[in-house]
């Protein structure tokens, strides 16, 4: 039970001003805007859109800087926002085969057809701060321009899957369950399983996918194929009947192959962990499909032994807006409730004493 405060009204709006004020930070320096965000902190507001859920730099960068960095606060203010927003209709499934590539790697095949595309990324980096980065004013050299038109990549999956050595995952015509408009309910089918994990805590699906490679599931993953890139977005107006193109989102995708050692039924084949998130976020996607991978034990038979082969564990904690709302909530008024702890404590510490004094 939770008491009323009375006369906080003040002081909230005290802590609110105060709160700005730190948000601004030294006035003698120039503000950061919510542009500068969205250009030079690109990761941090696509992860943002991510975990809330809202495909809009703008409106991730104007949460990054309201919530002074913090991601998970960014997502949930993100997040919120959207939900007051009407509901048009749903746009039509994103083919990435028709990715515009800005990186597409392998660790299964080093010649594969379409090649390797290194593209932007901290991997071929040595780690090391870059001390001039504080104090550069210049512009830095323009990096070279590649071809960004669509050339035919063929997936490693399905060059497996023709060889009859990857399993195809079963198609289905039924209509997908939107996890912003209904709760989560299990069984789940993995297409909301997908979505749960899309927007879900990037450093909680982490855990887990590392997890499984520490024994705790059975999982021996390599990673197909990785590709980050502009796909279009197609969605149908009632009024005309048929698709426009309306935009392009930037995702990536990550096909994790693992093990299978098959049953009475099926031979042993490679399975498939599939991630896919908005933006550039290779660990996400790696996570995520790691994590597929674990949930789908027991539509393969395999003996369910570890969290994140749990869908329940799974699903209903890698919500950070939620798990933030039921953790924080802690931090308000329960004075009833401890009183009444207290008094309990008090009887029984009595009475144990009590005791105590009787036998000795």
């Amino acid at each position: 039970m939770y008491v009323s405060v009375k006369g906080g009204e003040s002081a909230i709006a005290n802590a609110h001003a105060w709160l700005a004020e730190r948000r601004r930070g030294d006035a003698a320096l120039p503000e950061i805007t919510a542009d500068q965000i969205a250009e030079q902190l690109g990761l941090a507001v696509e992860r943002v859109m991510a975990e809330g859920a809202c495909i809009d730099r703008d409106l991730a960068a104007l949460a990054l800087k309201q919530a002074r960095g913090d991601s998970t606060e960014a997502a949930f203010l993100l997040r919120a926002y959207r939900n007051t927003l009407p509901r048009f209709g749903y746009a039509a499934p994103l083919d990435t085969a028709a990715m515009q590539v800005q990186r597409r790697i392998s660790a299964t095949y080093k010649d594969l057809p379409g090649g390797q595309v290194l593209g932007p990324s901290f991997d071929y980096t040595h780690r090391l701060l870059e001390l001039d980065l504080a104090g550069r004013k210049g512009e830095p050299d323009p990096a070279p321009q590649a071809d960004t038109g669509v050339t035919p990549m063929p997936r490693v999956t399905e060059m497996l899957a023709r060889e009859g050595l990857m399993a195809r995952d079963t198609a289905t015509d039924a209509e997908p369950p939107d996890l912003t408009r209904e709760g989560l309910r299990f069984p789940a089918i993995r297409a909301l399983a997908l979505q749960s994990m899309a927007r879900g805590d990037e450093g909680f699906l982490l855990a887990l996918g590392y997890s499984t490679q520490r024994g705790y599931g059975n999982a021996h993953p390599f990673v197909g194929e990785i590709r980050m890139g502009a796909v279009p977005v197609e969605f149908t107006p009632p009024e005309l009947g048929f698709a426009i193109d309306i935009g392009d989102v930037v995702v990536t995708e990550c096909q994790m192959v693992n093990q299978f050692a098959g049953n009475n039924e099926t031979p042993p084949q490679f399975t498939r962990g599939y991630g896919l998130v908005p933006g550039q976020n290779e660990r996400k996607a790696m996570a995520m499909s790691l994590v597929d991978r674990a949930l789908r034990a027991s539509e393969l038979g395999e003996e369910i032994t570890a969290p994140a082969q749990d869908a329940e564990f799974v699903l209903y904690h890698c919500d950070n807006v939620e798990s933030t709302g039921f953790v924080e909530h802690l931090k308000l008024p329960h004075y009833v409730d401890f009183q009444s702890e207290l008094e309990k404590l008090r009887g029984i510490r009595a009475r144990w004493a009590a005791d105590r004094g009787e036998k000795s």
